[in-house]
């Protein structure tokens, strides 16, 4: 089978990188494409993906939509030549297109309610789209629902064992109490509108006041008294970060659900919600969202009550992993059309997985 697997941003890169290592190991034949955005196309090549980059950069949605077109001519011709028969991705607008113009079939992924954008150009076109039993729209019958978050692809216990000596790297003691601080830049289309923290200085003493060394992540500017706060961390190593630290507070709902499923408490600060973050938070309690007006001083308030107390949060992750999946079977499964084995019986897809 001829697979294409298409990247449009750096965590599309972790949720197909196991599932291309095992595609290839049984002898599919897999092509990945990517798109310049962020660390997509340095965290390929630091697994040693095999890939073909078919478009830059883009600021702003007349330069994105120039971008996108580049992107669907180019791939477009890549799927012309080479005739695949799967072609899978998360949110898929070109996916979509391009399966359905050369006659492959399109498997989707997707997590996020409010990007209407992307679902309106792409489920359309696309044959399945999978989505978390969580998600709360209901797409048609084209919908497969999983047990799973789109994490649990790459941080499930069988696809991830947390590095620990990123933690001396970082010059920190392994008894140090350290939280990660996430900010972001606010320029998707969704974000228009949207908020997260009032005074970022003000989180740091808030957090510092609690007894935490606080290691910052952030995608814009930082003002000048706070850059040395600023983590150096290979993008690839992030994920051992977060598996150690006491705490994740931020604006970013991936790597708040990032935290969760490893374990550590996240505090998700932004206007934005989905399904999978209001699930982490009230089934699970390993995440705590704040949208509202006051969101920056009772997520600082929730934070020191977690650093200052003593919950058992590898039994709120045992209970979350008894419920879910490992992600890349699903993704397995969606590419090549087998059916599942699960106590001795077999289910084929479906309305549900």
């Amino acid at each position: 089978m001829r697979v294409f697997v298409t990247i449009q941003h750096p965590a599309h890169v972790h949720f197909f990188r196991n599932a291309i290592s095992e595609l290839e190991s049984e002898g599919h034949d897999v092509h990945v494409f990517a798109r310049e955005k962020e660390m997509a196309v340095e965290l390929l090549q630091r697994y040693d993906i095999s890939h073909e980059v078919l478009a830059g950069t883009a600021s702003g949605l007349s330069q994105l939509a120039r971008v996108q077109a580049t992107y669907e001519a180019r791939l477009l011709r890549r799927a012309v030549q080479l005739k695949p028969d799967v072609i899978t991705a998360i949110g898929g607008v070109a996916a979509a297109h391009i399966a359905k113009v050369v006659g492959a079939r399109s498997a989707i992924f997707y997590d996020t309610e409010h990007a209407k954008l992307i679902q309106n150009l792409a489920f359309p076109f696309a044959d399945a789209v999978y989505t978390p039993d969580c998600y709360t729209r209901s797409i048609g019958p084209k919908q497969v629902r999983y047990p799973g978050y789109h994490e649990l692809a790459y941080l499930h216990p069988n696809r991830f064992t947390p590095d620990s000596t990123v933690v001396s790297d970082l010059g920190l003691d392994p008894d140090d109490k350290f939280v990660v601080l996430r900010l972001i830049e606010w320029g998707a289309s969704h974000d228009v509108g949207q908020g997260g923290f009032g005074d970022v200085q003000d989180v740091v003493e808030r957090l510092e006041n609690a007894g935490a060394e606080v290691l910052i992540t952030s995608e814009r500017s930082l003002p000048s008294e706070l850059e040395s706060y600023r983590a150096t961390v290979e993008p690839h190593r992030m994920h051992d970060l977060l598996a150690y630290a006491d705490l994740f507070i931020g604006e970013g709902a991936t790597m708040a659900a990032e935290s969760a499923v490893l374990g550590t408490p996240a505090i998700y600060v932004n206007t934005l919600t989905m399904g999978y973050t209001n699930e982490l938070d009230e089934r699970y309690g390993l995440l705590f969202n704040y949208q509202d007006d006051d969101r920056h001083a009772l997520a600082l308030d929730k934070a020191v009550s977690i650093l200052e107390g003593d919950e058992d949060w590898d039994e709120h992750r045992a209970r979350l992993l008894d419920d879910k999946v490992d992600t890349t079977d699903v993704i397995l499964r969606a590419v090549t059309g087998r059916s599942r084995q699960t106590d001795g019986q077999t289910h084929t897809s479906g309305a549900e997985v």
